[in-house]
Order: C-alpha cells, then structure tokens, then sequence
C-alpha cells in the first residue's frame, strides 16, 4: 500500500475536508491494482465509534467490495494482554477515592466542604488517569518543589500520595493504565515483528499520551501510517517553531497536538503529506482563520501577512454571523436556518459544546416536525426515570412534605404497572385539594387514611394503605448507612412507586431511557461493596451524578439531513451548512475545570497536561468546523444574567476583518452580520403575533342585581372599599383563590397561631394570677400551641422568641384590660340586618369585655402594624361595624350595648396599642356610610372597580390576574360594563 521508507509516515487531509470521506477515497485510490482481499488485510483504526460508522457509510456508497479490519484506538485497553488483568471499573475506583476523600475532608474541614466530597473523588479519578495516559510516576510529584507554594498546595500534594498504591501494579489497573500499558506493549511488540498488512490510524489528534504512543508506533511501521485530521498545510515555519517556548507552550492552538507529534517523530510539519487530493471549500478562508488563529507572540504578522491576502469577499462568501439580542432569538433563528436546509435537500449541523442550547434548537424545530439528529442525545438525569428516581432519593432522611408527595404523584411512571393509573389520578386530585386547604405541611400515613376514611368507598382507601406502606419510614432513614442500603431502599420505594398497588414495576425500566438508568443502577449495585457508607443527602449528590453522565437518544427516526453534534462529532463529519452556536467565552471554549490538587505551575513542573489543553482542543474543533462550505457562526449578546463575552476565536476574526481596510476587510464583516441580521428579523417575525393583542381595559363589572352579595362580614366591607372587583369575583363568580401547594411559616399561618394563643390564654385565665404565673401561663401555652399547630421547629423557635420579647408589654396591657372588666364574648358570630336595603352584616369580634358600667369594649389582635384613627375612618372599617352592630344587639350573649370604645392589640414587634374612643359620633357615620355603600352598590349602574382604593400600588389582589392588572394603569378611568344574563323585566 505504501511504497517502502525509512521514515515514519505522516498524512493529513485540510480544515474543512470531508475526512470520512476522503479517508476513504485516499485508502481505495491506494489499493488501486491490487487483489480484493487486499483491502480486507488493512487494519484501520479510529478514533470514535460515530467515525466508525461514517466510514462504513462511506465504503457502503462507493460500491461492493471487501472491508478493511475496522477498529477504534479507545478498545485498545480491553485487549488481552499476558499477565495484566482486566481494567477496573471506573466507578468502583471513584467510589474508593471517595471514602478516601472523605476521611481527608474530615480531618480538614478547612480544605473543602464536606458536601463535594464525591467531585473531589471525581477530579482526583481525573489526576490518576491523566497521570496514567502521561506517564506520570507519583515518584515526579516527589521531586516537586513545593517551598515556595500555599499551604493548600501542599495538602493537597500530601494527599495525592496516599494514592500511591494504585500505581505500584499490586491492583487491578485503572482503564487509562491499560491503555497506556497495552499501548506500550503493542509498540515493543511491533518493534520485534511488524504486522505483515498496513495498519492505518486516522482521526485522532494525540492528545493524550497513550494515544500519542500508539500513533507513533504506527507511524514507524513499515506498512504504517498515520492520518491527521484537520491540518493546517498553510502555517509558517517559524509559527510553528514559536509554539514551543519551554516552560508554557502555546497548548491552546489548534495545530500545538501535531507539533509535538511531529518532533516526537524527529519530523517537521513540512513532512506531511496529503492523504488525498481531496480539497478545502475555501483555501482563502483557511489562510484567513489560520492568520487569525495565530498564537499570542507572532499576532503582529496580522500587519505584514493580512496586506497579502486577497479575496477577502470571497473567502467570507460562506459565512453568516449571527448576534442574537438573546439566547431564545439565536435559537430560533439557528432553527429557521436549520429548516431552510432541510427544504433545500443540504445536509445541515449544528455543532455547539452548549447541550441548553441545543435542546432549545430541537424545541424550536420540533414545531416545524423536524426531529434532528442529536448526537448527545437527552441527559438521562432529565428523562422521566430519571426524575422519577431522583425524586424518591430526595425524600428519604426527609420529612415528606406536601409538594413532594404531589410531584411524585404526579410523575408519568407513578402507579403505571396496572390498570389504577385512572383512579390514581382521581385519588391525587382530591387530595391534592384536601391537603392545599386543610394540610397538613407534613402528610403521614395516618393522614392519608384519616382522608380516605371520609370519602366514598371508591377504593381510595386500599389507595392509601398502598401509598403509606411506600413511603413510611424513609423519615427515619437518617445518618450514614452502607451503599448498599442505600441503593436497596432506593429501588424497593421506587419500584413500588411505579407497580401501584398489585401492579408491576416493568414500565419504570421499560424504553431507552429506563434500560440506561437501570443499567446505572445494576452497576452500582455491583459496586457498592466498594463505596463505604453514605448519608441520604451525600446519595442523592451521587446518583445525580451518575445520572448526569447517561445519555438517552430518541427511538424516533430523526431527519436525515439535520443533525445537532458536539464538538467532538463535528471532527470526523461532513456537512455543507455548518452552524457554530454558543460562541460565546466560556460556552466555546468552556472554562477548565478547577484544580483542587495541583497548580498550573506544579502541572507544568510535573509533566502534566495544562489547562490550555482543553482550549486547544477546542480551538482545533472551531478551525475545522469553520472551514466548511457555508457556516453560520452565532452567538447571544446576552445570556440570563449579564452581557457575555464574544468567543476568542471570533473575536480575533472579526478584529482582524476590521483591521484589513485595504482588501474590504471591514466590508466583508458587515456583509457577514447582515446575513445574520437578516434571519435574527425574521427569527423575531416568527415570534410576534400577527396583531398585537387588544389591551385590556380597568374592569368594573356591572352584574344583574339579582345575582349581586346579599350577605358579607365585615372584613368583606374593607374589601368593598378597597378592591370592588374582589368581591365580584369571589362571591358573585364563586372563584376561590387555590391554596398554595405548599404550606409555608407565612405571615398568614403566624397571625392563626397568635390569635389562637391569646385565645386559650384569655379563656383559661384563673382568677387572682400574679404577673410572674401569667407570663409563664402565656410561654406555655405559646408552647403548646405553636407545637400543635406549626410543624416547622425554627418557625416556633423565632415565633416564641417574639411573642415573649413583646410578653411584658403585652401583659401588663392585659392587667389593665382585667381591672376594668372581663371578656364576655370571644370568637362568637353575630349578625345584623340592614332592614331598608335586604342585606345582612355578619361579624365574629376577636374578643368583646364586658366593663363593670355595663359597656362594652371591643379588641382586636393584630400581628402587623395596626391601623390608624384616620385609617380606621375611610378604610379600615372592621371594629367601627362591629361596634354599630353591638350596639344594635347583633351579639345575642350581650343584647344591645353602649359601646366605650375599640382598641386594636398589636402582637408583632413594639405590641403597639390604637384605641379610638367613639367620638364625634363616628359610629352613626360609619352606619349610615355602610348604607350608602351597600346601597350604591344595590343600583345596577354601579359596576366593581378593580383595585379602587388600595393602600398601596404594590399591594396584591387575589384576582389581579383575572382583572388583567398591568394591562392598565391606577390613573385609567373604569367604564362600568354589563355582565351576567339579562334580568327579567
């Protein structure tokens, strides 16, 4: 296949090839001549399974004829080899770093916090492996000097050698050991007796140091060869040259993995040969990104090299650069250029390192029913086994609150292994609805039952002896157990969670993404002898992690022509619209990782490979990507949070565009946005709505008066005042606000618990109490009650802690109140008829004392501020009503009374008093208003107003959305408007 040569063999294929392809054209262009069979001698290996079957697609279109051996340079580590034992899994070493880890993070606390334990273990399974690939004796670490380094350095320096053990050969190896230590028998092997066929290895960059190795040995062979992709035929010596400074090379360009190649192989970049004949799209672009990619020292050659080139319209025909406003518009207007390929018959990626991204551009074209296909796939940590397992694994340890019981009673999976999915769904309804307005926070099995006990028997009550057996006891599942017990309760909960009563737990492992989880769930079964033990918190952290790491890929069949890859698919494909999104800094390149082991400097002193390499990596990939036919690159302004910063590399293509006046630099970059332009408008079309909406105007609802309230207390007249339109909603279209899912410590729960204390301690007050008895009678039933009542334990702390901050005061208010009289009535309804008008008052005062002259007082607790006289004059109307109404004998306990006055008892911080005194008969003008209001709203060209009268602008209403509030403004004047059937004349 190739002629015979001393010298080991180099070949490339440039930027923007069709490597599969060309790969394969160059291979059958070679065996041209020769016997079929002497194509099936060829071993070829590559780099990626997804290259593999490329090249078979490939070899498929280009006619019948016989395969080379295929395989991948990654499997080399599972070949057997004498005396070396199978690779370890990952996980299992990962799972013992981790006890490891643990015990360092509690003896140092300091180092980091006990909750990244399992991504310490992680990264420091990381080091091992790059150690292993590099070559890296632990013995190198030894010899670093680490004087003049933070005290973090050398702890961290001090740990690495408690891992030691791992590379003296007494284990099993890790899998990047055995890949390395079969690389290197291969290569000694080969060495003593070449294989007799050609052995070809393509794609791979040799990045890491095994696969480096590998290359090397196969570019030696006598029948070897070595296939780059993505080389760079245009840069200068002396830029190559310039890579290589010593102590930081320049590792994040693109073309740094072929420079160390080549002087591993004592070559020079001039030695490598093209694979084929097989073009660029665009020379004129390459020489162009190539120039702009030059590294950081020589970016002066931008003067003497950018006056040379030529064609810049040309070179730029193919590209459009898209600067969306956001990332929602640069999805949408990637997904409509996306679509436009598809209609046009071109074979179109988008190749982004973002998944966010990706997955808003298949949500884009999935309403133009095109299924792209996803070369990532969906994160298995997103799919419904996913969720549903992540779910039950929060709730062990944990008390089960309401909204986590209704998420997984709601999750597609729960309850589908029989026919109960329909009741089940009937029974969560209505508990739902029982548990939003009569809780508890924390529901427990006897809870279920108790509401199950009050229904129909209809079933619910087998439903929720199967739901309390599920979930009983994982509260008490607490501190730390094995990984083993862990993951038993883990699946015995779920399983049982997905069977429903009687059923079977099949549909929770069933389709693509279930046979992936329960095949990360068998292999950490496997493992757990090795994981030690694990609190429930520290479990969940782990299976997210792991769920995390699957990926699940649609069983659909996706649109042929449109794919979605990373950057990694992006090397050995071929597209004619190549779309770069997400070129933002930090998206493309990502920003590395953090070292918690070893700094940059220790890195370099090591032998190790430094962050830069990822970058160079990715620098690889955009130069590839950006040389064929036609691209897109795009990027968003902004993202959730702040502006962002454009991507490196398309920040010195443009900067270099601008800089070349004299060849239309600057012309061809505004012929670049402008295509971009062009579809962020029409992205942005697609989005608005063909008419703008109508604008809602200030509603005052006038509905016929038969229908109109006939009965409200009187905290319903502050509404009236207040907010008209509240009234309407609630008591004329019957709308109740839904209670929220989950219960809260809020200011309405705590002002429940206030009043009920002060109740019992009023009603069980003894006659002839000292002051110091009271205030221990007042804490303590403080204590029973917010213990009965508040199932929040730092809520009754800081309650109680107020309420006895504000006790003294409050108390001796109280003695004052018992010297003058007793309470009479407490928490008692009463009414009162407004005899001309059909209407009837209701009332149920907190409290009413009898005083020794025969009047009354009336009082009301308040937890917030209480309201003032004038307050209490136009708005606040409730004690003024209640007072009116005693005097007119709405309370039959009392009969009619004189009324001294009505105080409001502050309960929250200051326990601040506002007594008004009656005066200036108020009471009668407060009665006669109540006439007048209610009368005016008994005509019917009397309509409610929204928000009439509120206290302040940001005040909320319960039915401000019903209203459509923020579609008009406070000053907009409401135009009553007929509603409701027509009333009979």
């Amino acid at each position: 296949m190739f002629d015979p040569s001393a010298r080991p063999r180099l070949f490339a294929l440039p930027c923007g090839a069709d490597f599969p392809a060309a790969l394969v054209d160059g291979m059958i262009a070679r065996m041209a001549g020769q016997p079929p069979e002497a194509m099936a001698r060829v071993t070829l290996y590559l780099n990626t399974h997804r290259m593999l079957r490329r090249v078979r697609e490939v070899f498929g279109a280009r006619g019948a004829r016989l395969l080379p051996r295929l395989r991948l340079v990654t499997d080399l580590g599972r070949d057997p080899l004498a005396g070396l034992p199978p690779a370890i899994p990952p996980l299992r070493r990962r799972l013992e770093l981790a006890q490891l880890v643990a015990v360092l993070v509690a003896r140092q606390p300091d180092f980091a916090p006990g909750t990244a334990t399992y991504d310490l273990a992680d990264s420091l399974a990381t080091l091992m492996d790059e150690m292993q690939g590099e070559g890296v004796d632990p013995a190198a670490l030894e010899r670093l000097d680490i004087a003049d380094h933070a005290a973090h350095w050398q702890r961290a320096l001090a740990f690495i050698r408690i891992v030691a053990r791992y590379f003296d050969g007494s284990e099993a190896p890790d899998p990047e050991a055995r890949q390395r230590k079969v690389a290197e028998a291969l290569v000694q092997a080969w060495a003593e007796a070449p294989p007799s066929g050609p052995v070809i290895a393509a794609g791979s960059t040799g990045s890491r140091g095994a696969t480096s190795l590998f290359l090397q040995a196969v570019a030696r062979l006598p029948q070897g060869a070595v296939v780059l992709p993505g080389f760079d035929f245009d840069l200068p010596e002396a830029v190559w040259t310039a890579l290589d400074d010593g102590i930081f090379p320049a590792e994040d360009h693109p073309q740094y993995r072929f420079w160390t190649l080549t002087r591993a192989l004592d070559l020079t970049p001039r030695d490598v040969a093209r694979w084929s004949e097989a073009q660029a799209p665009s020379d004129a672009r390459n020489r162009l990104v190539s120039l702009a990619l030059r590294p950081a020292p020589v970016t002066d050659q931008w003067l003497t090299e950018g006056a040379r080139l030529a064609d810049l319209a040309g070179a730029t025909a193919g590209l459009t650069l898209i600067e969306a406003p956001n990332p929602r518009t640069e999805a949408l207007a990637i997904a409509l250029r996306l679509r436009q390929a598809a209609e046009d018959g071109t074979r179109a990626a988008l190749v982004t390192p973002d998944r966010l991204l990706g997955r808003r551009v298949a949500a884009a074209l999935d309403r133009w029913g095109i299924l792209a296909d996803e070369s990532a796939g969906q994160p298995l940590v997103l799919s419904p086994p996913g969720r549903f397992l992540r779910h039950v694994a929060a709730l062990v340890g944990q008390k089960l609150t309401v909204e986590a019981l209704l998420t997984l009673l709601k999750h597609p999976l729960t309850c589908t292994g029989g026919d109960t999915r329909g009741p089940h769904l009937l029974f969560t309804r209505e508990l739902e609805l029982h548990l939003r307005r009569h809780g508890p926070a924390f529901p427990g099995a006897a809870d279920l039952a108790k509401w199950a006990a009050k229904g129909p028997e209809d079933g619910r009550e087998a439903w929720t002896q199967w739901l309390g057996e599920t979930l009983c006891g994982l509260e008490a599942l607490t501190g730390e157990r094995p990984l083993l017990a862990c993951i038993e309760t883990l699946l015995v909960r779920a399983e049982a969670l997905a069977a429903g009563p009687g059923g079977s737990p099949k549909p929770l492992w069933a389709e693509a993404a279930g046979r992936e989880a329960a095949r990360i769930m068998g292999e950490l079964q496997r493992e757990a002898p090795h994981g030690g033990s694990f609190t429930p918190h520290d479990f969940a952290d782990l299976l997210a992690t792991l769920l995390q790491a699957g990926s699940v890929r649609t069983p659909d069949a996706p649109h042929p022509l449109i794919a979605i890859w990373g950057t990694l698919e992006a090397r050995v494909q071929g597209a004619d619209l190549v779309i770069l999104g997400g070129l933002t800094d930090g998206v493309w390149p990502e920003l590395p990782p953090p070292d918690p082991w070893l700094s940059r400097k220790m890195r370099a002193e090591a032998g190790l490979l430094l962050p830069e390499r990822r970058v160079g990596l990715a620098a690889h990939d955009f130069q590839q990507a950006v040389a064929a036919r036609d691209v897109v690159l795009s990027r968003a302004l902004r993202d959730a949070e702040a502006e962002t910063v454009p991507s490196r590399w398309l920040n010195r293509l443009t900067n270099l565009l601008n800089g070349l006046a004299a060849q239309g630099g600057p012309q061809a970059l505004a012929a670049m946005q402008a295509r971009g332009a062009a579809l962020i408008a029409d992205a942005l079309r697609l989005e608005a709505p063909e008419a703008p909406a109508p604008r809602a105007h200030r509603p005052a609802p006038r509905p016929p008066l038969a229908h109109r309230p006939r009965e409200l207390a009187v905290t319903g007249i502050r509404t009236l005042i207040r907010d008209p339109y509240a009234i309407y909603a609630r008591h004329i279209l019957r709308l109740r606000p839904l209670d929220p899912i989950g219960a809260a410590p809020d200011a309405r729960l705590r002002g429940q618990a206030l009043h009920l204390i002060v109740e019992r301690f009023i009603r069980q007050r003894p006659a002839g109490e000292t002051p110091e008895a009271a205030a221990a009678r007042l804490l303590a039933v403080a204590d029973a009650v917010l213990t009965e009542e508040i199932p929040w334990p730092s809520a009754r702390r800081l309650w109680r802690a107020r309420l006895a901050r504000v006790a003294p005061r409050f108390l001796a208010a109280e003695a004052g109140r018992a010297a003058r009289g007793a309470p009479m009535l407490i928490e008692k309804t009463g009414s009162v008829t407004l005899q001309t008008l059909g209407f009837t008052l209701t009332a149920r005062p907190d409290r009413i004392d009898l005083l020794e002259d025969g009047r009354v007082h009336i009082y009301d607790y308040k937890t917030g501020e209480p309201p003032s006289l004038k307050m209490q004059e136009h708005f606040e109307k409730q004690l003024l009503l209640e007072a009116a109404m005693a005097e007119r004998g709405a309370f039959a306990a009392l009969g009619p009374r004189e009324v001294e006055a009505v105080t409001y008892i502050g309960l929250g911080t200051g326990a601040k008093l506002v007594t008004n005194p009656l005066e200036d008969d108020i009471l009668g003008k407060t009665w006669s208003g109540l006439h007048r209001l209610i009368g005016g709203y008994l005509l019917e060209g009397r309509g409610y107003t929204a928000r009439r009268a509120m206290f302040e602008q940001r005040d909320v209403s319960d039915y401000d959305h019903l209203s459509r509030y923020g579609e008009w403004e406070l000053n907009e004047a409401a135009t009553p408007e007929r509603v409701g059937p027509e009333e009979a004349s």
